[in-house]
């Protein structure tokens, strides 16, 4: 199971309190490698917002996404999560990786995964106090996995597998939630349950990115969508950056006339 990072408390300025998270002209290259992950990456997220990272595979979604996690180091530029830098503010940064990067064959139970959201408090070697408990069975609940409690997470469906996962990322009670491709290979239900939760934590000024292929709830559900292939495509209002014209210089090729890429029945 992948694990959280903690980094030393950060006293940020009163004016970055709002900013979740900020590229300031952010390039990275992976070694061994002669092109560019991300190439001059510059953009600001506040505090509240709900943000679709959106473009093909091999855009750099995820790239960015470990950047801010301080998985990788940028080869340029500076990055800063609510003012500080990665290093000192990974406590408040809670992350759902994608399905398949995971160990699902680990022996241990779903209670026992949600716990480890706890651990970015606790510390891996401290044992969970009552408050603990408490937001494990609350984010299990939250989830509709209370009865999944004690099973083995080997044993259980795709969608109750993400399940878990953001149960996990809701008993972290991170600021800014990093989501990387959450919604593959998951049942309507878990997906509306996820859309549902995300924007009740955006009420309480939690912070989103979600990277998704699924153009078609970008209008619904996120206030913001950045379009990346390497370099931002577009950033804005789901409504005004999403247009045949985005989504071709996105991913390379062109619609048909009369094509309304936020509308899924005419698509078809």
């Amino acid at each position: 199971m992948s694990g959280y990072g903690y980094g030393r408390n950060c006293d940020p300025s009163a004016e970055d309190v709002r900013t979740a998270l900020s590229f300031e002209g952010v390039s990275h290259r992976y070694k061994q490698s002669e092109k560019e992950a991300l190439s001059d990456i510059c953009l600001s997220v506040d505090s509240g917002e709900r943000v679709a990272l959106v473009g093909p595979n091999g855009a750099g979604k995820s790239t960015l996404l470990k950047l801010v996690l301080g998985l990788e180091t940028p080869e340029s530029g500076k990055i800063r999560v609510f003012g500080c830098p990665v290093a000192q503010c990974l406590r408040r940064v809670a992350v759902i990786p994608q399905s398949i990067t995971m160990n699902w064959n680990f022996p241990v139970s779903v209670r026992q995964v949600v716990m480890m959201g706890r651990y970015v408090h606790l510390g891996w070697f401290r044992k969970p106090k009552a408050a603990d408990r408490e937001a494990v069975e609350s984010a299990m609940e939250s989830m509709g996995i209370g009865d999944l409690a004690n099973r083995r997470i080997d044993e259980l469906s795709g969608g109750e597998k993400q399940r878990v996962m953001l149960a996990r990322t809701l008993a972290h009670d991170g600021d800014l939630m990093l989501l990387d491709e959450p919604l593959n290979h998951v049942d309507l239900s878990t997906q509306e349950m996820v859309f549902h939760t995300l924007e009740t934590l955006s009420t309480r000024d939690k912070t989103v990115i979600v990277s998704t292929h699924d153009l078609g709830v970008l209008m619904v559900h996120f206030t913001r969508a950045l379009f990346l292939d390497k370099k931002i495509i577009a950033d804005g209002l789901p409504k005004e950056v999403l247009t045949p014209q985005t989504i071709a210089r996105a991913y390379g090729f062109e619609f048909h006339k009369g094509y309304q890429p936020w509308n899924r029945s005419s698509n078809s």
